[in-house]
């Protein structure tokens, strides 16, 4: 037996037990996984059946071009569709995505573009704005659209669904996944429940997406928005593919437990997958309390660790946003950190300063953090990156107080705190920590000064 083409070999991935990283939970907890699909992700459900159902309504015609905004992994499955079918592919993606799935999206002969990531969904810089916008310039081109595309969820509901329950000869009472287009998630849960309407369904969400706030309330708050480092999953929009009346629960994750426990799979499980599957598994542990022995969980694994390998399976990029300890700085204390430059002066700002004043003090002393005072305390900081961002979406911004951009303050460390302890304080969201010397005088710390220790 053999296959006519590689498209045929999408589907029918296996369940795998998992022992050592669910020890403790008297369920049974089986992983779906995704990257035995031949694009490694299980975008490749998805992505044919987007490209198929546009060839029969005669949106995707011989020699067209496929535009997609894309995280890499529809993109991938897109490109082999493409591949297989003789047609031509443009991707855009934003700068959080790691740079394996740019170069592998190139390798399989897509033009790729890069947006960056810091502005609204409806900024013309977005990934979403330019493929949309590449699609209305380029004749004969097809933007699948994955976010609102129901071909989406509906290969999920004719392929992966039916796949699962089958597997578990139908005995599945729980179904966990990441949710980022939402196709997977709903797609997967209403053919589940249209078997067994009794089967919890839980969304696996990120801190800085607004799902879960959403599903709860129905508001969609725009303050709940914010960057985060978790690739795949979370959205900052409302996909047409999310039916969140199919969801029973959204659980939120940290950027760092999904790095550690995505490490932890492939420690203890031999499973070498990517940042979401990590967020999934951390999710459920999360949620433990509500298994019971006789319970069944499904959780899917979204992709392949091999997208991730300059990223989260890298130990300096853990331990630069303060997810993975240092085993060579346990001897040393936070006040050793600031050695280099223990001489000069605390750079700050008062709050009733303007943005420009921020810029002026940025630019002559060359650094990108400052704390802000109010008398005499701490009572926020400037992140150059926030306000870059913030500058390019407020023209006006320079001539107004530096409390209209400001984030909470530094925290304060003891001088003898461990640098491992302050490394880990160090992330995206804290920059920075400040620590008081023997003499009064402040002192900052940044990720810099621990890379430079060790």
């Amino acid at each position: 037996m053999y296959y006519n083409n590689i498209l045929e070999t999408i589907g029918n991935t296996p369940l795998v037990k998992l022992n050592k990283i669910v020890e403790g939970i008297d369920a049974t907890i089986l992983a779906k996984v995704e990257y035995f699909n031949p694009g490694h992700s299980v975008k490749d459900r998805m992505a044919l059946k987007m490209v198929e159902d546009a060839e029969k309504e005669g949106k995707l015609k011989p020699g067209g071009t496929i535009i997609e905004g894309t995280s890499g992994n529809t993109g991938m499955g897109l490109a082999l569709a493409a591949i297989a079918k003789g047609y031509k592919c443009i991707f855009t993606t934003n700068d959080k995505q790691s740079k394996e799935k740019v170069d592998i999206l190139k390798a399989m002969g897509a033009e790729v573009i890069v947006c960056p990531t810091a502005v609204a969904a409806d900024d013309p810089r977005s990934y979403y704005s330019v493929a949309s916008k590449l699609n209305k310039e380029i004749p004969n081109s097809f933007y699948p659209n994955q976010y609102d595309n129901l071909s989406n969820r509906q290969a999920h509901y004719e392929t992966t669904g039916p796949e699962i329950w089958e597997q578990t000869e139908g005995k599945i009472t729980h179904f966990v996944v990441g949710v980022g287009t939402g196709g997977t998630i709903s797609g997967i849960a209403k053919y589940l429940k249209e078997k067994n309407p009794d089967i919890k369904i839980w969304g696996i969400d990120t801190y800085g997406s607004v799902f879960k706030k959403y599903h709860e309330t129905g508001e969609f708050d725009e303050k709940e928005i914010y960057s985060y480092i978790t690739e795949g999953i979370g959205e900052d929009i409302l996909p047409k593919n999310v039916d969140f009346s199919l969801i029973d629960h959204f659980e939120k994750v940290t950027d760092k437990d999904g790095a550690v426990y995505t490490r932890r799979l492939a420690k203890e499980e031999g499973l070498f997958l990517g940042y979401s599957s990590g967020s999934a598994i951390a999710g459920l542990l999360q949620m433990k309390g509500e298994l019971k022995p006789d319970d069944v969980v499904v959780v899917l694994f979204h992709d392949h660790g091999s997208r991730y390998v300059g990223k989260i399976y890298n130990d300096e990029w853990m331990m630069e946003r303060g997810f993975l300890e240092n085993k060579r700085l346990d001897k040393k204390v936070a006040i050793d950190l600031v050695e280099p430059h223990r001489h000069l002066k605390l750079v700050t700002l008062n709050k009733g300063d303007k943005v420009s004043v921020a810029i002026d003090k940025m630019k002559e002393y060359g650094i990108s953090q400052i704390p802000v005072k109010e008398n005499g305390s701490y009572v926020g900081a400037i992140n150059e990156n926030v306000l870059y961002s913030k500058l390019l979406s407020d023209g006006d911004l320079k001539d107004k107080s530096i409390e209209h951009i400001m984030e909470e303050p530094f925290p304060q460390v003891n001088a003898n705190q461990s640098i491992d302890e302050v490394s880990k304080m160090l992330t995206q969201k804290n920059s920075a920590v400040l620590v008081q010397d023997e003499g009064g005088q402040d002192h900052i710390i940044t990720i810099q000064d621990v890379m430079n220790a060790i």
